[in-house]
């Protein structure tokens, strides 16, 4: 991995297996498009929702060259998101589709209205 990365725990411990995880992710983006400058992933789990349970938010921002991609996922009432690796992989899902698309605008494969 290239790529530096920031993680930040919030309200939660830090984990080592899930910065693996997290890690590994960014290895996929680097698949996808290999001059991101810096990626930024803050894992966050609110102590609110008693009777749903407590589902993890995941906020990713990669730094590009002319641009930065910013990505959030609030689960709202999705009980999947209980699991933290469920909520990373939809948020770095997301980042790559966004990532593919600006790849997609760079090589000039879309066409942009002037």
């Amino acid at each position: 991995m290239q790529t530096p990365t920031n993680i930040t725990f919030r309200s939660m411990d830090a984990s080592p297996a899930v910065e693996q995880a997290v890690a590994d992710w960014c290895d996929r983006l680097e698949h996808t498009y290999g001059r991101i400058g810096h990626c930024s992933v803050v894992i966050e789990l609110p102590h609110r929702r008693h009777r749903h349970g407590k589902t993890f938010h995941v906020r990713i921002e990669l730094a590009l060259a002319d641009r930065t991609i910013a990505v959030s996922r609030d689960p709202g009432h999705d009980h999947a998101h209980e699991d933290v690796y469920v909520a990373l992989g939809d948020a770095f899902r997301a980042a790559r589709r966004q990532l593919q698309d600006y790849a997609r605008i760079r090589r000039g494969d879309v066409k942009l209205h002037a």
